[in-house]
């Protein structure tokens, strides 16, 4: 009798211990099951914020539209932050844009030339065969989808600093680089382009233009009339100035000329054909 009874408890403590087990792993598992639906439901409202974010900044983003004393130049205003204030950046060519996804990615466009960033705004110039109608709409997405991308807008590399006056600078550099910075680079900005300090020897300041100014046939006449002017007012010393290229322009005008040279020798032929025809 007493063999049974002990058979019997320790039946019931099996028991016992088989059904406090099943509720342990039943809370455990509820508990798991309640954590991960909290977590999914979460990563869900998370990326609905985000999706919805995104669509805001495209809703309320209002790019504006700027003329510049260059025709082939139009200035696109975000309404946003492009670069930090006093800061610009210039892309020539495709090949100097590496360093900015969103460079990158205006050069896709058919028609494009070159891209110039400013604090507020990006400059487009066009090649003279392509019409702006057709160049506006494309560049107004490309800049809409990257903004609301998140993406930087330039990666390893530094944009063109304000005109920095250096200790081994003489007195007339100080001079010429401090009139460029406070009256006459705030100018040419305004006209979506940038004028950068390349030098002063013998009399002579030398200096590049950038963005649309580079190309603008007025270009020439903003020098000697405008720049010289005011830099020959206030230092004596400035004989002349003379606009300057560097290497990339030089080479990016070649291609140019290469690509014009090509597109007419394959129109040339079809050209002829019909005429015989």
């Amino acid at each position: 009798m007493l063999q049974h009874t002990v058979k019997f408890g320790k039946h019931l403590r099996t028991i016992a211990t088989v059904t406090c087990n099943r509720l342990l792993n039943v809370s455990t598992n509820n508990a798991s099951y309640s954590t991960m639906a909290l977590i999914r439901n979460k990563n869900v409202v998370l990326k609905c914020k985000e999706r919805n974010l995104l669509h805001n900044v495209k809703r309320f983003m209002f790019i504006q539209t700027q003329d510049t004393p260059n025709p082939d130049s139009l200035k696109f205003l975000p309404g946003v932050a492009v670069l930090e204030k006093g800061q610009t950046m210039d892309f020539p060519s495709v090949s100097t844009a590496q360093c900015s996804p969103l460079a990158k990615l205006l050069f896709r466009i058919e028609g494009v030339r070159s891209v110039f960033f400013g604090s507020d705004f990006v400059t487009i110039s066009k090649q003279e065969d392509a019409e702006w109608r057709i160049i506006k709409p494309e560049v107004f997405a490309v800049i809409m989808d990257f903004f609301a991308s998140g993406l930087p807008i330039v990666t390893d590399a530094k944009p063109n600093p304000d005109t920095q006056i250096n200790e081994d600078d003489d007195e007339t550099v100080q001079m010429i680089k401090e009139l460029l910075d406070t009256r006459i680079r705030p100018t040419v900005q305004e006209d979506g382009g940038d004028i950068i300090f390349m030098g002063f020897d013998d009399g002579i300041v030398k200096l590049k233009m950038q963005g649309s100014c580079s190309s603008c046939p007025s270009s020439i006449v903003t020098l000697k009339n405008g720049v010289q002017n005011m830099l020959q007012f206030y230092i004596p010393e400035v004989v002349s100035v003379e606009q300057v290229t560097d290497e990339v322009d030089k080479i990016t005008e070649q291609e140019f000329s290469r690509l014009e040279k090509q597109i007419r020798q394959k129109d040339e032929p079809s050209v002829d054909k019909n005429v015989k025809d």
